[in-house]
This record gives C-alpha cells, sequence and structure tokens, in this order.
C-alpha cells in the first residue's frame, strides 16, 4: 500500500496508518510491528496514536536517507504483526554478551519489554563493531550497578 512521508515539526518523519491496518495488526497487549519500505527496509516499530486522532508510525532519518526520500514522497510499506522475541533485531555483541554474563543476563530479562528494547537500540546505534562490543559490556556492568535505564546507563 502506498503513503505518503510526513514530518513532525520536531523533524521526526512518520507516516499515517488506517483504523483497518491498525485493528487487524494489533492486540490489546501488543502495537509492535514489522514494516517492510519500498521492499528494501525492514523496520520493528511502534504504531502510535495521534493527538488529533489516527495513527502512525515513525521512520527515522537514517531510514529516510537509505530510502533516498523526504517529506511530500510516496513509500510503500507492507505491515506484519511483530512477534519477535524482543520486537527488534537483537544485537549480536549484546546477546554475546549476555550468554557469557548469567547475572546481567538475569537483570536484563527482568526489565519491562521497552526497555530491553531501549537497551538494544543503544549497542545496535553505534557503527563499529568494536563500539558495539564496548556498549554491549559498559550495559552488563551498569545493570549489574543497579542501573537499568537506557537514559542513564552510557553515562
Amino acid at each position: 500500500m502506498e503513503y505518503i512521508l510526513q514530518k513532525f515539526g520536531s523533524g521526526m518523519h512518520y507516516i499515517i496508518i488506517s483504523k483497518k491496518t491498525v485493528a487487524s495488526l494489533t492486540t490489546k497487549n501488543n502495537n509492535r510491528v514489522l514494516c517492510i519500505l519500498n521492499g528494501k527496509v525492514e523496520l520493528h516499530c511502534a504504531i502510535m496514536t495521534k493527538k488529533e486522532g489516527g495513527h502512525f508510525i515513525n521512520i527515522g532519518a537514517t531510514t529516510c536517507k537509505k530510502l533516498k526520500v523526504k517529506d511530500g514522497d510516496t513509500v510503500t510499506a507492507t505491515f506484519s504483526a511483530d512477534n519477535t522475541v524482543y520486537q527488534f533485531e537483537m544485537a549480536e555483541e549484546l546477546k554475546e554478551v549476555l550468554d557469557t554474563d548469567p547475572e546481567a543476563d538475569t537483570i536484563f530479562h527482568s526489565l519491562t519489554e521497552g526497555n530491553q528494547r531501549s537497551l538494544i537500540y543503544l549497542v545496535t546505534q553505534a557503527k563499529s563493531v568494536d563500539k558495539r562490543i564496548e556498549r554491549s559490556l559498559k550495559i552488563a556492568d551498569r545493570l549489574k550497578n543497579g542501573v537499568t535505564s537506557a537514559r542513564l546507563i552510557l553515562k
């Protein structure tokens, strides 16, 4: 299906999703979906509610650059319910660290799903493998020291 890429005043891009699409993909406990844009980029995303009514998904600047699209452009999107374990692609580096550190692994898996996704995101945003490993190790260490907030964990 085709959608018009729009932009919030804050600069974040998004597409509006129909009520019918939202109803077919979400459940009481899950508003997370897999979205494939222009047949090229797969995103794990949440269906959000607009203040004015309606629903949308955010599309980050990196994704827009990959697709070479901007505000007002038409994109194609297909959706499916996201039934993956973390509803986000687990960073291999973080998985390895957690696999070798049972204490950090236990703490990580005691966190809310949203907090788990936030920590995974922190790792995946690093461009180099070395930086992803460094972040993964720091996250494990901070978790064991009682810091579980993604906002505070890398400080």
